[in-house]
C-alpha cells in the first residue's frame, strides 16, 4: 500500500469494503474462509486497518449478519406496509420473503452466512432476538398457533432451499400456507 499516509482516509468506505468482502468470501468459500488476513487482503487494508473497524473476526461476521437481518427486516416491513389485513400480517410478510428468496433466487453473498447461524451460537442469538422481537411486536395480529405453524413451515422451506432439497410444487405450497394466514370464515 504505497502512499497510504498521503491518501485521504475514508473510514465509511473501508468499513463497507470489509463487510462486502467478508460476505463475498463467506458465499464463495464458506465462513471458515473469512479470516482477518483474507478480508484485509481483499479490501486492500492492513490488519491494523481491519482491527480499527472490527476488534475481531467475530465482530465482522456479526456486522455482516446484522446487515442481512436489516435487509430481511426491510423486506418484511415493506410487505407489511402493503397488506391491508391485520390478522397474520407478519406471517404473510415472512412467508412472502421466504418464498421469494427461493432456491433459484439470487441471494448472493448471504447463503453461507445464513447457514452459519445454525451452528454459530452468536449468530443464532442475533437471529433469535430479531425474530422474538418481531413476534412480540406482532403478538396481537400473529399470536395464533396456526400462524406459528405457518412460520415454522416457512423456516423448513427456507432450510430446504439452502440445502438444495426439492419441496415439490412450490406454488401450491405457497398458496396453501398463505391461505392458512387468513382468518377462518364464520361458521354458518
Amino acid at each position: 500500500m504505497k502512499n497510504a499516509h498521503k491518501r485521504k482516509k475514508q473510514p465509511e468506505l473501508v468499513r463497507r469494503a470489509l463487510i462486502d468482502h467478508a460476505a463475498r468470501l463467506a458465499a464463495e468459500q464458506g465462513l471458515a474462509a473469512v479470516t482477518v488476513q483474507a478480508v484485509s487482503d481483499a479490501a486492500g487494508v492492513t490488519k491494523g486497518g481491519f482491527m480499527h473497524h472490527f476488534p475481531s473476526k467475530q465482530a465482522l461476521v456479526d456486522a455482516v449478519f446484522k446487515e442481512l437481518i436489516d435487509i430481511i427486516d426491510r423486506d418484511i416491513q415493506t410487505r407489511i406496509n402493503s397488506d391491508s389485513q391485520s390478522y397474520g400480517v407478519f406471517t404473510r410478510a415472512y412467508l412472502g420473503s421466504v418464498f421469494e428468496a427461493g432456491p433459484d433466487a439470487e441471494i448472493g453473498p448471504w447463503v453461507s452466512l445464513s447457514m452459519s447461524w445454525l451452528t454459530d451460537p452468536d449468530l443464532r442469538a442475533l437471529w433469535a432476538k430479531w425474530f422474538d422481537d418481531r413476534i412480540e411486536r406482532h403478538r396481537d395480529t400473529d399470536g395464533d398457533l396456526k400462524l406459528a405453524i405457518v412460520r415454522l413451515a416457512a423456516d423448513g422451506l427456507w432450510i430446504s432451499d439452502l440445502a438444495g432439497i426439492s419441496v415439490g410444487d412450490r406454488k401450491r405450497l405457497h398458496k396453501e400456507l398463505l391461505q392458512a394466514t387468513r382468518p377462518n370464515p364464520a361458521p354458518d
